[in-house]
């Protein structure tokens, strides 16, 4: 089983900043009454006990395969609202009835080959469900950049035996192309820059540890992981200007179409 290298608390730290595109993302929902919807990549739960009430939904699942978050979300299951481990890249309808809405907040961009992945997406939707998705795309700030170079250097390209985390994202025209040609209406798709302030450029770090560290986290060595992260560390404040607050940049895609009834 692979080691959950998921923390609720860190990743909570900068709960407000990473709540902002679920919200702009929220808001290109076409409300139905009695909604059936489901969540993939749902974390913490918040979100998604937000989303269930604002959108007064009949039913929300939220996917999540990090027991730790699950844990953090249980709580707030209830009327409705409900939670479950699984994988989102496999993950399939057991009723088959299809949803009114497959929402996904800074998820999918862990899943490769995104045209097949929008193609099972778009199957799990009830004739005039709807498809709203986020995805980060800040491959080329510092703070992404520098992870990958370094991955590429020694002792951790052996250890990683070659890995480097790929870039499955697409860009915005891909997505409303993709969607176009999957037969979905009221296709939205684009690109959102959000300016973050945060108390120093430090602050980046941790950031990037609730997230996108994990993926190097949980392949490495304990002993090897610390090392990585102090010579990330060290670059990273090398690469940022000694600006406080810093203002940290961050780009991610928002789209949504509509599968006609």
């Amino acid at each position: 089983m692979a080691t959950d290298v998921w923390k609720p608390q860190l990743y909570a730290r900068f709960r407000a900043e990473r709540s902002r595109p679920f919200y702009d993302l929220l808001a290109m929902v076409r409300e139905r009454p009695g909604m059936r919807v489901v969540d993939l990549g749902c974390g913490t739960g918040e979100l998604t006990a937000d989303a269930h009430k604002r959108l007064r939904a009949r039913s929300t699942l939220g996917i999540d395969s990090s027991p730790a978050m699950l844990e953090k979300a249980a709580p707030l299951a209830g009327d409705g609202l409900a939670f479950a481990q699984g994988d989102i890249a496999v993950f399939e309808d057991p009723t088959g009835a299809g949803y009114d809405l497959v929402l996904s907040n800074a998820a999918l961009h862990w899943l490769p080959d995104h045209p097949a992945l929008l193609a099972r997406l778009v199957r799990l939707l009830a004739p005039g469900g709807q498809l709203a998705v986020q995805v980060p795309a800040n491959q080329t700030h510092a703070s992404h950049r520098l992870a990958n170079e370094l991955a590429r250097e020694e002792p951790f390209a052996s250890a990683l035996q070659g890995y480097v985390r790929h870039r499955s994202v697409l860009t915005p025209v891909e997505y409303a192309l993709q969607m176009k040609r999957l037969g979905l209406v009221d296709e939205e798709s684009r690109l959102q820059v959000y300016v973050h302030e945060l108390s120093e450029p430090a602050d980046v770090v941790e950031w990037c540890r609730g997230t996108l560290l994990t993926d190097y986290e949980r392949r490495l060595p304990p002993e090897l992981w610390q090392r990585y992260l102090d010579a990330y560390r060290s670059r990273v404040g090398a690469a940022l200007p000694d600006e406080h607050p810093y203002l940290y940049t961050y780009q991610r895609i928002l789209f949504s179409g509509r599968r006609p009834r």
